[in-house]
């Protein structure tokens, strides 16, 4: 059972391949708190960070990039085929894992946790879970994403697969097993129908809010009214059964040949959230962001253009930043487009400075920019909290 008082924790794991953080990502939407551990490991050996040292000590200085980082890659290949170097390497990394996730969980204000771990049923974690779900889906689509989704070759994938354990072992210690093998909405049925059997935490569980109003706008007598541009501004938060609709706006407020479909939208919530922008009872804008590792990554900005930027980029971004908080993010990365990345004094009275990927002190706000960063657009920078997790000790 858990061991965080008041907190229902969802242990979450699957091979690679299986879907496990889209399955995470359904769950945040429904207002669970999510954990990437794997995520947190990574973080566990960056340049000061606990870790750093004591991996170095242990496998020696080759593992360095030019720049002082660990090579992950290097440190991987050295540990996959040696089970020896793997648990002197897990001796190392899990506890301060553990640690990390405890403290998340401590500050997270939600009642249900979701932690996904690829090696969950092997750690310390499992006891602390209240529930196991596994995601599962067969070879040939595993094979598939790893292929079309990380670029792997077909040898690599298959290596990758055939070096995990079977999933019917997984599987037969799970108490929730999502088959994520058909559509994106069928995924949503079962993550779904699987939420609403955990019980009255999960149903007290409230991931949205009354969107607040954010103040009014009435038309400016020069622009053509498209219809009525004027009441009051409201945040809304999107959820999948507004797919449609979402694709229809933003198919309206982007400058494409290439339209979106209800399906692509439903895709893209197994990635990101999407934040509304009201106006009266017209919607305006909207921006798509995700939380990983613990950083807030903004990704899409789509703006009306009677929509006043100076009135709706801040009651979006505002949004965007509470919401992000709420998740104990510490930094906000905004790429934004060309166009509105022109509008240097708005950005700056919002706390965001122009930055570069590898301008960021953090190696995981710079490996975030480098993942995330879309074409043709310029990254905005604003650290959320200064007290990180895995700091230097």
């Amino acid at each position: 059972m858990s061991q965080w008082a008041g907190k229902y924790v969802i242990g979450l794991t699957g091979n690679i391949g299986t879907g496990k953080s889209v399955v995470r990502k359904m769950l945040e939407h429904l207002g669970a708190y999510g954990i990437d551990a794997d995520a947190l490991s990574h973080r566990a050996i960056a340049l000061g960070a606990p870790g750093y040292k004591p991996v170095i000590e242990t496998f020696g200085r080759w593992i360095l990039d030019g720049d002082g980082q660990i090579n992950r890659t290097k440190l991987s290949k050295l540990v996959f085929d040696n089970p020896d170097g793997l648990v002197l390497l897990e001796k190392i990394v899990h506890p301060l894992v553990s640690q990390a996730v405890d403290l998340i969980i401590q500050r997270s204000t939600q009642p249900v946790i979701v932690i996904e771990a690829i090696k969950l049923l092997e750690s310390d974690l499992r006891k602390n879970c209240d529930c196991i779900w596994v995601s599962y889906a067969p070879p040939d689509i595993q094979l598939n994403r790893l292929m079309r989704n990380r670029g792997m070759s077909e040898a690599d994938a298959r290596l990758r697969i055939a070096s995990q354990p079977p999933q019917e072992q997984k599987v037969r210690q799970a108490n929730v097993v999502i088959r994520n093998m058909a559509s994106y909405e069928d995924t949503w049925r079962q993550v779904g129908a699987a939420w609403q059997k955990i019980g009255p935490i999960a149903q007290a569980t409230t991931p949205l809010r009354a969107p607040p109003v954010l103040g009014s706008v009435t038309a400016r007598p020069e622009a053509p009214a498209l219809s009525k541009p004027q009441g009051e501004i409201r945040v809304l938060r999107g959820n999948p059964r507004q797919s449609k609709e979402i694709a229809e706006l933003i198919n309206r407020l982007r400058k494409s040949s290439q339209k979106l479909g209800q399906d692509d939208i439903m895709a893209a919530f197994g990635e990101k959230a999407f934040l509304l922008l009201q106006l009266g009872q017209n919607l305006v804008g909207i921006i798509g962001w995700q939380v990983e590792n613990l950083v807030s990554r903004t990704t899409d900005i789509y703006l009306d253009p009677l929509m006043p930027p100076d009135l709706g980029l801040p009651a979006l971004i505002s949004e965007m930043e509470r919401a992000s908080k709420d998740l104990q993010c510490e930094a906000s990365l905004v790429f934004v487009p060309v166009a509105m990345a022109r509008l240097d004094g708005l950005w700056k009275n919002l706390g965001y400075d122009r930055k570069t990927p590898q301008t960021l002190g953090v190696q995981a706000w710079k490996e975030a920019a480098r993942e995330s960063m879309p074409p043709e657009t310029d990254l905005f920078f604003k650290q959320l909290r200064v007290d990180r997790v895995l700091r230097p000790i």
